[in-house]
């Protein structure tokens, strides 16, 4: 599967992030609202935010997230954790949104497209958001990902988080509602 596939939707662009992004990711990135709900509230202020920036660039599956109209990087996203060869699971995450565009279309958008790309090599998408996230776990629930009865301990910063593991397969995927009609 590739990681870093260009996908293209109505109004989103997403495309391998780049080291030269680092200027436009940190302008989406910087507000401290964006990470209130984190493990790491602090992660808009250098060094996390830059930490957080070069894990993305080493991870080798981070997109970003270019809004179409006006060119600008409004987020970020990343496929991570499993493959198709290790019972055919990928998570999706790390996913950051300006607040500019909460609440709207672009996540459900943006994890369409990269859900469809996926699941032409997986049966599963997973996502693993921190359990005191509300927020992280709402959006989830709303482009309807399903609760699974599995805790994953993600170490983050020298700490351990539970996050709380969410999936879409290929058949919840066509009913669900990020299902084009």
């Amino acid at each position: 599967m590739d990681r870093q596939p260009v996908l293209e939707g109505e109004r989103l662009l997403l495309r391998p992030l780049r080291i030269d992004d680092r200027d436009a990711f940190y302008a989406a990135a910087s507000d401290p609202l964006i990470w209130e709900l984190h493990p790491l509230p602090e992660r808009w202020r250098e060094p996390a935010l830059g930490a957080y920036f070069a894990g993305l660039i080493d991870g080798k599956g981070a997109l970003a997230v270019i809004e179409k109209s006006t060119g600008a990087l409004i987020g970020a996203s990343r496929y991570q954790y499993g493959s198709a060869a290790d019972g055919g699971t990928i998570e999706i995450g790390s996913t950051m949104l300006a607040r500019s565009h909460w609440g709207g279309e672009t996540n459900r958008e943006m994890k369409r497209l990269m859900i469809a790309h996926a699941l032409k090599y997986v049966a599963t998408v997973e996502f693993w958001a921190w359990q005191e996230n509300a927020r992280s776990c709402r959006a989830l629930e709303k482009i309807g990902a399903q609760l699974l009865d599995r805790v994953e301990n993600v170490e983050v910063d020298g700490r351990i988080f539970p996050h709380a593991v969410y999936a879409i397969t290929r058949e919840s995927f066509a009913a669900g509602p990020l299902a084009r009609r």
